[in-house]
């Protein structure tokens, strides 16, 4: 697939698939005859782990951290751990917050599914945030 292809499936922006490339997150990807790079399904789900990865606010050098170590997995795997065991308990907090969100939301939904209006709506919408 070629670069625009690959960033469609992704959902990352060219630019930033050529400087993850620079950058050594995405291996050098061929050639076609005509020049353009040709990508494949190593180059997709890096990149899919790599998007996952950002928008869990992770740096680019802990990203090539756990990289480097798939491609070298007899590496010592001590620092390793540190950093996934890291990255699980944001994962886990993150999660643990969005589900809170998804309550709330929720809760605001059936509220407002049965229509409330005025000033009853604004102090029921101020007690299921938590805020007077």
């Amino acid at each position: 697939m070629r670069i625009g292809e690959l960033g469609q499936a992704t959902g990352v922006d060219i630019e930033t698939i050529r400087y993850y490339e620079k950058a050594g997150l995405l291996p050098p990807p061929a050639r076609m005859p005509n020049g353009y790079r040709a990508y494949g399904p190593v180059h997709l789900e890096r990149l899919a782990f790599i998007r996952h990865c950002r928008a869990l606010d992770m740096p680019l050098a802990e990203i090539k951290r756990l990289l480097d170590f798939v491609a070298h997995p007899e590496a010592d795997c001590g620092d390793i751990n540190r950093l996934i065991d890291e990255q699980l308990k944001r994962v886990r907090a993150r999660l643990k917050s969005m589900r809170a969100l998804e309550k709330q939301l929720a809760t605001l939904r059936a509220l407002f599914s049965v229509n409330y209006l005025g000033r009853s709506a604004t102090i029921i919408l101020a007690g299921v945030m938590g805020t007077d």
